[in-house]
Order: structure tokens, then C-alpha cells, then sequence
């Protein structure tokens, strides 16, 4: 009789336990999130931290400017190894980050502290799955002080002349092109909630006049006749970068890899020509908007634009390059509609801080390109067109049109090449070749002469 209750008790006392055992573990389901990757990706531009999880988290951010460092509290996570993975991928030679503290900030909630080299200034948001990704937290940390890009042109241009001639010309130049531009035209990094120190943070951040070219009349090329001094620029843009990886060929070359090979190629063609010189949206592996790229190319007063691109379609048999301009009454084919549509979805891919960028996509609406700048865009994609034509299959004839929201600078001839079908095994083998992205270097790189012979960079003052 006496084991009786104690039997009863036992059975209670495990119910209960086992209850508080279930109830604790949905509590943790509920609570909890699994960190599926890290990722850190430097630049000079700026460096992002990005941690991926499978359902959203909630932070609380604090900048601290000195010394400089970003602490952010994951609340709903423990401590876990997948998050310490972020304290090794800080190289050394990041430009922006010096290194990542984590630790059990209380229950449930993990800090993430960021040294930073400079002064910042941060963003951080969310962002939604897409594509191969599910939940974002986003860490994008932007130096407040700059280089100007066209004064680091013009550096360049010295050490070629250095004959005081050359320098005086140069210096002359460079003062010649730098009149300030309305601040529209030139927005900063929008940054974080405030916080400590960021007021000053904030105005330290003002970006140095930008250029406006000078007023003599130029050609270029060594048959022209009205050949002059004037520095000539050449926009490059590799496509997708950093979160964003492009198309992925069967044999997983990542389309970012292969057209950012290539635009170091051409970019070394474009710099041997004496008043030329090319300006890479991005010199490394790193996400960049769709409406930056457009920015970065009328910053440097740009005179063409293009985009390399490597394709790809559902099945494997489209095969060719290809030559895009931009449309001002819709796409000129199904497919031309179709390729803009994808490359157009770049900015969800790559993750774009959605408060920061509004009211810059509200100005870029008003940049809607001219009939004259469309008409120089499929001129010269009309001359480079017949040049790649001469070292690889096209895949049209002739110089198609949609509406890429990377060709809308309004004063630049732009044109977006897809270089080859990454989806295709045998273009994919081709893309990954050194002798092959030579070929297309040394096309592109025929293109511009072709098109500068005929159309020579006429004077204008660019309103920028």
C-alpha cells in the first residue's frame, strides 16, 4: 500500500518534469534561430558582414566612435560556433575592419562588437529570403572619409607624365573639373539610428567636390586630327559581386568571377592608351546597386559606360554574346525583355538596405536617358558588337535594346555585353580560359577604339 502514492507521485513528478521539458524546448524553438552562414566581405568602398539565418533576428545597434566600433545586440540566439566562424574571416588586410568580438551578452542575447579602423558610417537591416538566401542581417560599414575617384585618375596620369609640363596639365585639369555639384547628385552613405558620436561621424562624411570636364574640343585614337591632352574615361562595371554571385554555370564558375576577370583584362588595354583611363565599379569581390554603379560612373565624368556580363538561360543550348542598349519604348525582343527583367533583380539579390536607398531611386527616376544618348549607345554597341563577333558566336546580330536599369546614365553612351552563356557547358569551359578572356579583352578593347575613330569625346560640360 505504501509504494502505492510513491508510485503515483513518481508518475506525477514525471509528467510535470516532462511537461517543463516540452514547454522549455518550444519555448527555445520559438525563441531560438539557427545561424546558417557568416560571411565578411571587404573593400575599399566599404566592407559588409552578413549573417544568415532561418528566421529573421532582432538587434539593437550602438556606434561608438572612439575608439571606433560597432556593438550589436542578437537578441532570441545563444552563442554558438557558426557565429565565432566571423572572428577568423577578418583578413588582415580588410581596409575597414581590424577585427570581431562575439560573446553571451545575457540569455538569449549574443553581442557582436566590430573594431573598426576609421570612422564609419553603419548601416544595418534586414533582408528578406531570396533566391538561394534566407534571412539577412546586414552589417555595411562606410568609411567617412573618401578618395576622390577622379583625383585618383588624375594621380595616375602623373606618374605616367612626370615632366613638369605634364603635371602642370594634369593639376590644371583636375582644377578645371572640380566645380561642386548639388549634393543630389553626390549622396553620402545614409547611416544608422543615431547614436554616440555619430553626429560627428556624420559630418565628417561630406564628399569632396566632384569633377566637371573641361571646355576643349578632343579626339582620340592616333589617326585622329583634333587629337588633344584631355583625359578620356571609360566606365567599366562588372555585373553582381559579393552576396549577389550572378548566373552559375554547370560546372559552378560564378558569372561575378569571370566578368570581373575580364574587366581587369580590358582594364589594362584602356590604361596603356596615353589619355585614357578606365574606372572599375568594383575592383573586387563586393556587392554593388544597380543606381551605385550609374553614380560612380558620372562621378568620374564618365565618357562610356559598359557593363560585362556572362548570361544564362533554363536550358543549355543558347549560345553567343550579346550587345544591349538602352530602350525608351520597351524591350526589341522577348529575350532582350527577359534579360533585363533578371539583371534588373540584381539589387535583391546582392541586398540593398531599402530605407537607405528611396530616396536616391526617387532621384534616379528623373534621370531618364536622352534619344542622343540612346543613339550613341547603339553606336557603340554597334562597334563592339562587329568586334567580339570576330573572336567568339553572336547570339544576335545586332545590338538589342531593353530597359537595364544600369544603362539610365543620361550623359554617358552605355551598353551591357553579355560575354557568353555561363549556362552553356562549352561557353562556361571558354569563360573560364585565360586565352579566351584575352580574346574578349582585346575585342571590347577594339570596340572603343572603333567607336572613339568615328565619335570622338566632344567637348561638354556634363551637368552632373
Amino acid at each position: 500500500m505504501s509504494g502505492k502514492p510513491s508510485a503515483t507521485l513518481s508518475r506525477r513528478s514525471a509528467l510535470q518534469m516532462g511537461s517543463l521539458v516540452l514547454l522549455l524546448g518550444v519555448q527555445q524553438i520559438a525563441r531560438g534561430a539557427t545561424i546558417l552562414a557568416v560571411r565578411v566581405w571587404p573593400a575599399k568602398d566599404y566592407s559588409r558582414v552578413t549573417i544568415e539565418s532561418d528566421t529573421g533576428l532582432k538587434t539593437k545597434t550602438y556606434f561608438i566612435a572612439e575608439p571606433p566600433r560597432l556593438a550589436v545586440d542578437i537578441e532570441g540566439i545563444d552563442l554558438i560556433p557558426a557565429l565565432r566562424e566571423l572572428v577568423a574571416k577578418v583578413k588582415p588586410d580588410d581596409p575597414n575592419i581590424s577585427g570581431i568580438r562575439v560573446g553571451q551578452n545575457a540569455p538569449g542575447v549574443v553581442r557582436l562588437v566590430i573594431d573598426l579602423k576609421q570612422h564609419m558610417l553603419p548601416q544595418v537591416f534586414t533582408l528578406p529570403p531570396v533566391a538561394a538566401y534566407q534571412h539577412r542581417l546586414v552589417f555595411d560599414l562606410y568609411p567617412t572619409q573618401v578618395l576622390d575617384p577622379l583625383e585618383a585618375l588624375i594621380a595616375e596620369r602623373l606618374k605616367d607624365k612626370p615632366d613638369q609640363g605634364a603635371a602642370s596639365d594634369a593639376i590644371g585639369e583636375l582644377l578645371a573639373r572640380q566645380t561642386a555639384r548639388p549634393a543630389a547628385d553626390n549622396p553620402a552613405p545614409a547611416p544608422a539610428a543615431p547614436t554616440a558620436g555619430a553626429d560627428k561621424d556624420r559630418a565628417a562624411s561630406a564628399s569632396p567636390p566632384v569633377a566637371q570636364a573641361p571646355s576643349e574640343s578632343v579626339g582620340a585614337g592616333a589617326g585622329s586630327r583634333n587629337k588633344t591632352d584631355r583625359l578620356i574615361i571609360v566606365a567599366l562595371d562588372p555585373g553582381h559581386g559579393g552576396e549577389d554571385p550572378g548566373a552559375i554555370g554547370p560546372g559552378g564558375t560564378r558569372e561575378k568571377d569571370v566578368v570581373l576577370q575580364i574587366a581587369l583584362r580590358l582594364r589594362e588595354r584602356i590604361n596603356k592608351i596615353p589619355n585614357m583611363r578606365a574606372f572599375l565599379t568594383r575592383d573586387a569581390d563586393f556587392f554593388v546597386p544597380l543606381h551605385v554603379r550609374v553614380q560612380k560612373a558620372r562621378r568620374v565624368q564618365a565618357d562610356l559606360f559598359i557593363s560585362i556580363h556572362a548570361d544564362a538561360f533554363f536550358t543549355p543550348r543558347p549560345q553567343g554574346a550579346s550587345v544591349f542598349a538602352l530602350s525608351e519604348k520597351g524591350a526589341t525582343s522577348s529575350s532582350a525583355r527577359w534579360m533585363a527583367d533578371k539583371e534588373n533583380s540584381a539589387d535583391l539579390v546582392g541586398g540593398v538596405n531599402v530605407k537607405a536607398k528611396d530616396a536616391q531611386v526617387q532621384r534616379a527616376l528623373l534621370d531618364m536617358s536622352t534619344t542622343a544618348q540612346i543613339n550613341d549607345s547603339l553606336k557603340l554597341g554597334g562597334a563592339m558588337l562587329g568586334e567580339i563577333g570576330s573572336v567568339g558566336k553572336l547570339h544576335k546580330p545586332r545590338v538589342e535594346q531593353a530597359g537595364f536599369a544600369v544603362l539610365k546614365a543620361p550623359d554617358i553612351p552605355s551598353v551591357l555585353v553579355e560575354t557568353a552563356f555561363i549556362s552553356n557547358p562549352d561557353e562556361e569551359a571558354k569563360l573560364r580560359s585565360e586565352a579566351y578572356q584575352v580574346q574578349l579583352a582585346d575585342a571590347l578593347m577594339r570596340g572603343i577604339s572603333s567607336y572613339f575613330a568615328k565619335n570622338p569625346p566632344l567637348a561638354r560640360n556634363r551637368p552632373l
